[in-house]
């Protein structure tokens, strides 16, 4: 039997990212009959991390890399293990985004948008572009949900930024674009900590709530999604969520540039200069029927949900 180690961490500052993709890798995993371990902290992932005890997927904070015959790593804080893990006599799949998160591995895999040229490190088998985005079964199942979904009469808006605190600040920002478009709207805001809500114009409604597992269930409905240019974005793609993307932070450029150069979103531009431009693009989302039909059948075309059984047919070759 295939044993795989999933290395990955999450917590208020770094987000809950790294483990959704984690999650997606146990799931394919398992059910091709791997025996699969996640090493990490779930801090501020409990909800995602719930899924490794439905799969018996056993959570441990730290293990060894012997007795194992691949090791994925999606983690930006960890150096150079290729040498480390080969000796234990593992494959190692290293995640990267662009720079972020990049090392020497056996097989690197980097699901952007529009990844830039690499250096060659002496690496083997580079699996590139949205075609590899590991997708959670929960996000094909709702995928196919939302197929034939007709537009509800009060525009369906999600809001989600991130899992850390720190994007409060943010989230108050666009929840005032949103009321400065003057249409009606109910916005479900999924934030932790607590944003400035702005008095609700007449039509207009928030409902402010911690991201939680109900994440699918309000994307089956959503007419218009506010995202980060980060592993949400590529569940709202799949999904066909029409989505107004922003740059939350530095390592999002190639994303949110990428995102916007293959029309799967609209640019609603940095976190720290939303201006009206933002609310212009926003009123366009909500009001533009077809603009809303361009961009969900462009993303859900191009990203499909099967990246990662494309990454363990290659990881499989490598075992032998």
């Amino acid at each position: 039997m295939t044993r795989l180690l999933l290395r990955a961490d999450a917590s208020g500052t770094i987000g809950a990212g790294h483990v959704s993709r984690m999650v997606a890798y146990a799931e394919r995993a398992v059910a091709r009959g791997w025996e699969v371990v996640f090493s990490g902290r779930v801090d501020n992932a409990e909800w995602l991390a719930a899924r490794f005890g439905e799969l018996s997927v056993p959570v441990v904070p730290s293990a060894a890399f012997e007795g194992y015959d691949a090791v994925v790593v999606d983690h930006y804080g960890l150096s150079e293990l290729r040498e480390e893990v080969n000796a234990a006599g593992a494959l190692l799949v290293s995640i990267e985004d662009d720079v972020f998160g990049r090392r020497a591995a056996d097989l690197v895999v980097d699901c952007g948008f529009a990844p830039a040229p690499r250096p060659d490190d002496g690496s083997g088998a580079l699996l590139r572009g949205v075609a590899y985005a590991p997708m959670r079964d929960v996000v094909r199942d709702a995928r196919e949900k939302r197929r034939g979904r007709e537009a509800a009469e009060r525009a369906q808006v999600t809001v989600v930024l991130g899992g850390g605190t720190e994007w409060a600040g943010t989230v108050s920002a666009l929840l005032h674009a949103l009321r400065a478009t003057e249409l009606p709207f109910v916005a479900d805001v999924l934030v932790r900590g607590e944003p400035v809500v702005p008095e609700a114009l007449p039509g207009q409604e928030f409902r402010i709530q911690p991201p939680g597992p109900g994440l699918l269930d309000l994307m089956v409905e959503t007419d218009v999604a506010v995202s980060a240019a980060g592993v949400t974005l590529l569940e709202l793609c799949c999904l066909g969520v029409p989505t107004g993307v922003v740059k939350l932070v530095d390592n999002q450029e190639t994303g949110y540039r990428g995102a916007l150069d293959l029309g799967l979103a609209a640019g609603l531009g940095s976190a720290a200069a939303l201006d009206d431009d933002a609310v212009a693009t926003l009123r366009t989302l909500l009001l533009d029927g077809e603009t809303r039909r361009r961009f969900s059948e462009t993303a859900s075309s191009v990203v499909d949900g099967h990246g990662v059984d494309r990454v363990l047919d290659r990881l499989e070759v490598g075992i032998g």
